[in-house]
């Protein structure tokens, strides 16, 4: 499963719409909440981000990203 992860850079600082930003990582979870609660701690774990949203995306959602030029898978 591939996931979109919303964060700031820094938990020191009040989060600000204008600098939050995303990675995509990929989860092995059985359940989309399970998938969720792995990305969460995985990039609390490896990072000092502050992490905002976690979001399984679709296959359509996907398709979308990969065709804007945005999407790269994030290795942690």
């Amino acid at each position: 499963m591939i996931y979109k992860i919303f964060y700031q850079e820094s938990k020191n600082r009040n989060p600000r719409r204008e600098n939050t930003k995303a990675m995509f990582i990929e989860i092995e979870a059985s359940n989309e909440l399970e998938g969720r609660i792995k990305a969460r701690k995985l990039v609390e774990e490896k990072t000092d981000y502050n992490v905002e949203f976690v979001e399984l995306l679709s296959d359509k959602h996907l398709e979308y990203e990969k065709e804007t030029g945005v999407f790269e898978l994030t290795e942690l």
